[in-house]
């Protein structure tokens, strides 16, 4: 088959050679494309051989375009030589050059293979950068005429095919660093050139040895030692290559004599990182860290401070265990120094677990006492209030501290202690001009209000327009509805946190250092991304916030103050900014749906159905009833009747054509025979036409797909279109490729059009929602069955080797109608694998709201009668993850109470399935039908006592824990490949981060459960709980009882029957407004759950503690006098060697204490033979702090027989014998031949 020409001339752009090339890309189709002129699925008199391009697929090219054939590999064709070189000579040289450099990364030895990695992630995060801002700069170029950016276009295109190399370039580097190398057996290593005179390095000149200032490359000795070690211990190789390296190796003695302390120095390293193994072991046994001396944490402490230490991070996470297990032991020990250095410094890279370690000692008052009140952590703010050492690296790793601290409760109390005095420092520092640690406080704001970029917000930083997104979002809010929910207080309880955090930054001033930046930032990236914070922040505050506090917000008083200010230049930027944040406020408002908008409908519900019914029906389109003159001139402006490049045509004027004016029969018949503009279009999206099916799949082209189904809607809807789409050719083709992947059909191909790789990585996924369009109407079912697509689909759905192409049939049909798509759900609900099943399980979740797919909602329950039934029908599924799916929609379900009372009509059988079909039966407890239909099995005096005796303290674990997961940080937005069904998946996001329902929550939601909630009395010992041990902070399972009875008062609460229990009849929020916290209301004063505090402080009320100190931890009198003893001794010259050990801790006198002391060692004094003496060093190096290289130092000074002789506990006439015995032992053969001769 002979595809598209793979080599355009010069008139045609980059972009059309990546789009519609077929050698370029990785999906052959010689022999799989079929002729396309004739009939449906019949096979052609040669089978499956090459099918030839009609006469329309040869005229795409653009006009003038060459037709040679592509050159071999390793020829050069001079007409791509000559159109690109201008732009490409650049772009490769780059590459060349940074290649160069990452080889030479790689080959410095003094670098470690982690430096590497992070520098080549820096490389490739810059180059994912450009090439996001070539994307868009290319979707801005679209929108002008073509021959006005053509150079421009080319241009772009090309330093965008420069990333896409590099980039692949930087991936393959990486996965080479990151792979476990295994030692090779090269002809000549990197060693051999090294040391071998071969003209690459010379030996050192007698004018280098002598002094001069010019220092050769440095090489890493140990390093170059342990790899001609490793070489030489491969077995069975030449006696040359054994040479060689045994050559190097003495080279390498020469030029590096004091290797051989190196040696001792890196064989030391095995035996102090097996002690440090052994030490940990003692704190996974229970009670083992008391077994552990201070001694010893202060060795490790010493570890711990010396920033060259191999093992410096490993005693800095033991340090943190330890800290962790027994507190006082560590700061009694003087652990606690390294361990705040190490956190505010930002050079231990596991940064958030330190910070978890100080976070449990502030969370309890017992533990609290050993921190200095406010100050350990504040310590992560120093790189941000120090402006002119701030490192990007260390800013980056303070800020995820900063970031895990504050989504705490005891880090923000702890970081609101002194009126907010560590976020204000925080804050303030967006004065300081330096724009990396502008950029990352702007960046760590997003992160702890768990703000999410909108979609355009990419292009938005780029510098694009919002005037084009508007349109965008308008559209995208007028196809969509909230669901209305019944029970509008099922919500995300990260959002109680989140406000509360929202309103200490804005009384932290945040609002004030975000408006200087957009006035005094120089880069305009940073003032757009600040501009969209500010945009975030108000829409945040609007929703989450009390009217009292948001109203004051919205004014930005001092912004506008800047504006009115005639006489100042600055008013000019002040404006701007306003300007621009009223465009990204709207912007968003119209990108995202009300989230107020549910909890309205519920105050307004007896309007519902009327506005319903109302909003159901189509409503007039203008653009249908237009006149002739200006029906044309719209086709003319769509370049389709001009140019039969895609890439061209002005694909929103087409969306509107097409969901406008088409819609009449006349005009679609008029498009259709009297111009060419349906005949292009449908020539496009045909699949072995290539054009449609070879485009990328990513974000911008989406667009494609969206015109392609609203082409299927309209044409369905006038008996003209279907005729036309029942005789074109664009079903027959989709129904040949289906027909590739039915075994069953009899067709195959080498390269099918719906391969696994051409659904991920083309448009080809795009097909399957036309279908899904198709499958919405009963005309377009007739005509899926007329091509036997139905057939194809049931075959299909019985393959075991492709669940991606049945997880995208199941995603795009529309199941609104009785018919085949249904069965076709059904069969893979109960036939299909588990994946399949799970993934069909979730297709049903907007079927089983009222959810139409096209976004608007149903009142009724008739609509959702199969999906609810086909849900239970899943409660019996042989695998507990389906089951657990189902639960879970239908606990969605319940929020709607007609939908509720439907699903206990059912009567679903729970008892098989334990705990994960409680929540279900809790939620059958919010209706009288449920409640007796519950009470009749005697489940809810079961469970009633259940909550009571136990289940309330684990509802307080599960509530945590998913509060710990709601925290983390939120995963990377893709911005490039897309997804068809990606709505489908969406479905399972933030599940977690709703509150879980609570067994007293849905017992007063009746009047019968309210009843038997008084009748029990269980409310009442909830309360004298709290009474009695509410203020209780030294017993663990006191505090996690009185939680539980907090969460139960709360829900009992905050049900409109159950707040009569907290105090009668006063609501819920009169009594917190008595009480000084204000709740947020819609303007209908419905309550949205929500409370802040009036006064802040109040509630941030963390008192200052008394600082335990070292001295008063562990050294008690005894201990004290042992300390004493030991600094002093009988004989004058241990005393003397006392004396000077405890001088070394003083920084002043530690360098003559070490030369006196050398001194006494150099004199052969037996002194330092004796164990006594030894042991009373041991308790001043226990009692005092001392370096590690000091510690060093003191224990080199004792000959090693002395640690012998305690272990063995010899006597001294003893430890004298065996050191003759090791003197003798000590001589090398050579010395006792020699002294066995003179004796002879």
């Amino acid at each position: 088959m002979v595809g598209p020409p793979s080599i355009l001339s010069s008139s045609a752009t980059p972009t059309q050679k990546s789009i519609y090339t077929q050698q370029t890309t990785p999906y052959g189709t010689n022999s799989s494309k079929l002729n396309p002129d004739r009939d449906g699925l019949q096979p052609s008199a040669a089978g499956n051989g090459p099918r030839t391009l009609s006469s329309s697929t040869m005229s795409f090219a653009p006009r003038g375009s060459s037709l040679n054939p592509s050159p071999a590999p390793g020829s050069f064709s001079s007409n791509l030589r000559s159109q690109l070189a201008p732009s490409r000579a650049g772009s490769n040289q780059d590459v060349n050059y940074s290649m160069v450099n990452l080889e030479r990364l790689d080959e410095d030895d003094g670098m470690q293979p982690e430096q590497v990695i992070s520098i080549l992630r820096e490389s490739l995060n810059r180059e994912m950068k450009i090439k996001e801002g070539s994307e868009n700069m290319l979707e801005a170029l679209n929108t002008k005429k073509a021959k006005q950016t053509k150079e421009q276009r080319q241009r772009v295109e090309a330093e965008l095919n420069s990333s896409n190399q590099k980039i692949k370039e930087l991936r393959n580097q990486i996965s080479e660093l990151q792979r476990p190398k295994l030692p090779t057996t090269p002809t000549k290593s990197r060693m051999e050139s090294l040391f071998q005179s071969n003209g690459l390095r010379s030996p050192p000149s007698a004018a280098k040895s002598a002094g001069s200032d010019f220092d050769e490359p440095t090489e890493s000795p140990t390093y170059a030692l342990a790899e001609i070690l490793q070489a030489l211990e491969l077995e069975g190789l030449t006696p040359d290559y054994y040479v060689g390296h045994a050559n190097n190796l003495v080279e390498l003695f020469k030029r590096y004599p004091t290797l051989k302390s190196l040696i001792k120095k890196s064989n030391a390293d095995v035996e102090r990182e097996q002690a440090l193994k052994f030490i940990r072991a003692f704190l996974d046994v229970k009670g083992g860290v008391h077994e552990v001396s201070r001694s010893v944490i202060r060795t490790i402490a010493a570890v711990a401070e010396h920033s060259e230490d191999r093992l410096r991070a490993i005693c800095i996470e033991t340090l943190a265990e330890v800290m962790v297990r027994d507190p006082a032991l560590l700061v009694a020990s003087g652990g606690l120094r390294p361990l705040a250095d190490a956190l505010g410094e930002g050079t231990y890279e596991a940064s958030e677990s330190l910070t978890a370690a100080f976070l449990f000692l502030l969370d309890a008052p017992q533990r609290r006492k050993y921190l200095r009140s406010g100050y350990e952590l504040e310590a992560l703010f120093t790189p941000f209030t120090d402006s002119l050492f701030a490192q990007e690296k260390i800013l980056k790793q303070n800020s995820r501290s900063i970031a895990y601290a504050l989504k705490s409760w005891p880090g923000l109390m702890a970081l609101s202690m002194y009126n907010f005095r560590a976020v204000r420092s925080l804050i303030s520092s967006l004065m300081l001009p330096n724009p990396t640690i502008r950029e990352t406080v702007i960046d760590l704001l997003y992160s702890l209000l768990r703000i999410k970029s909108p979609f355009w917000a990419t292009s938005f930083l780029a510098g694009r327009r919002l005037t084009t997104y508007g349109r965008v979002a308008t559209l995208k809010a007028a196809g969509t509805k909230p669901v209305p929910e019944e029970e509008s207080s099922d919500k995300n309880f990260v959002d109680h946190y989140t406000a509360l955090l929202l309103a200490v930054l804005i009384s932290s001033d945040m609002m004030p250092g975000l408006l200087q930046v957009t006035r005094e930032a120089e880069n305009s990236v940073l003032k757009r991304k600040t501009t969209l914070l500010i945009g975030e922040v108000l829409k945040l505050a609007s929703r989450l916030l009390p009217s009292t506090w948001s109203s004051d917000l919205q004014l930005l008083p001092e912004l506008f103050a800047a504006a009115s200010h005639f006489g100042d230049d600055e008013r000019f930027d002040a404006t701007g900014t306003v300007y621009q944040i009223s465009s990204v406020s709207r912007t968003l408002y119209r990108s995202a749906p009300n989230a107020t908008g549910a909890l309205v409908n519920t105050s307004n519900s007896s309007n519902d159905d009327n506005l319903a019914s109302l909003e159901d029906q189509p409503k007039s389109n203008p653009a249908v009833t237009l006149d002739e003159t200006t029906f044309r001139q719209l086709l003319v402006e769509t370049q389709v009747l001009s140019s039969t490049n895609p890439v061209k045509w002005k694909w929103d004027i087409i969306l509107k054509i097409i969901e406008g004016p088409l819609l009449n029969g006349k005009r679609l018949d008029e498009a259709i025979k009297a111009s060419k503009f349906i005949k292009r279009i449908m020539s496009f999206y045909r699949p072995f036409k290539y054009k449609f099916a070879e485009v990328r799949n990513t974000r911008i082209n989406q667009k494609y797909i969206k015109v392609g189904c609203a082409l299927m809607h309209t044409l369905l809807q006038t008996t003209e279109g279907v005729k036309y789409l029942a005789d074109n050719k664009l079903l027959r083709q989709i129904a040949e490729c289906l027909a590739q992947c039915d075994p069953t059909s009899g067709l195959t191909a080498q390269s099918p059009m719906f391969s696994k790789e051409r659904l991920s990585e083309t448009l080809c996924c795009g097909y399957f929602a036309m279908l899904g369009t198709l499958s919405g109407d009963v005309k377009g079912l007739q005509m899926l069955d007329r091509w036997r697509m139905i057939n194809m689909m049931y075959h299909i759905i019985d393959l075991k080797q492709r669940p991606d192409l049945i997880k995208l049939l199941l995603s795009n049909f529309d199941y609104s109608l009785q018919g085949h798509p249904r069965v076709l759900l059904s069969k893979a609900l109960t036939a299909g694998s588990k994946e399949i099943r799970i993934h069909a399980t979730n297709v049903l979740r907007k079927y089983s709201k009222g959810s139409k797919p096209n976004g608007t909602t149903t009142q009724g329950v008739s609509d959702s009668k199969w999906a609810i039934q086909l849900l239970v029908t899943q409660l019996y599924d042989p695998e507990v993850e389906v089951c657990a799916t189902a639960i879970k929609i239908l606990e969605e379900a319940c929020n709607r109470k007609n939908y509720l009372e439907y699903i206990v009509e059912c009567r679903p059988a729970l008892d098989h399935l334990g705990e994960i079909g409680a929540p279900l039966l809790l939620r059958f407890l919010s209706t009288s039908i449920g409640y007796h239909y519950l009470d009749g099995l005697d489940y809810i005096s079961n469970e009633m006592d259940d909550w009571f005796l136990g289940r309330n303290d684990t509802y307080v674990g599960v509530i945590e824990a998913s509060l710990a997961r709601a925290f983390v940080e939120m995963p990377e937005e893709s911005s490039h490949r897309m997804s068809v069904d990606e709505e489908s998946f969406d479905m399972d996001a933030d599940t977690d981060a709703h509150v879980p329902p609570h067994f007293y929550r849905e017992l007063t939601r009746t009047k019968e459960g309210c009843k038997l909630l008084r009748d029990k009395g269980h409310f009442d010992e909830f309360a004298s709980t709290i009474r009695d041990y509410g203020m209780l902070s030294d017993d663990a399972e006191l505090i996690l009882k009185v939680k539980g009875c907090l969460w139960a008062v709360g829900n009992v609460g905050s049900m409109e029957l159950g707040a009569p229990f907290l105090e009668e009849s006063v609501h819920g929020l009169e009594i917190l407004s008595e009480y000084g916290w204000d709740s947020n209301t819609t303007t209908m004063g419905t309550s949205l759950g929500l409370c802040i505090p009036q006064r802040l402080n109040k509630l941030f009320s963390y008192q200052t503690w008394q600082h335990e100190k070292v001295s008063d931890i562990f050294m008690t009198k005894e201990q004290k006098n042992t300390v004493a003893l030991a600094k002093t001794d009988d004989d004058f010259v241990s005393n003397r060697i006392l004396e000077l050990i405890v001088d070394l801790g003083n920084t002043v006198l530690q360098k003559r204490a070490m030369t006196e002391l050398m001194h006494i060692k150099s004199k052969k004094v037996p002194n330092f033979r004796q164990p006594a003496l030894f042991r009373k060093v041991m308790i001043l190096l226990e009692s005092h702090h001392f370096r590690l290289t000091v510690r060093r130092f003191v224990i080199e000074l004792f000959d090693r027989s002395v640690l012998r002789r305690i272990v063995f506990e010899e006597s001294e006439e003893d430890g004298l014998a065996s050191e003759d015995d090791s003197a003798s032992e000590g001589r090398t053969e050579r010395q006792r031949s020699i002294s066995d001769v003179s004796r002879s």
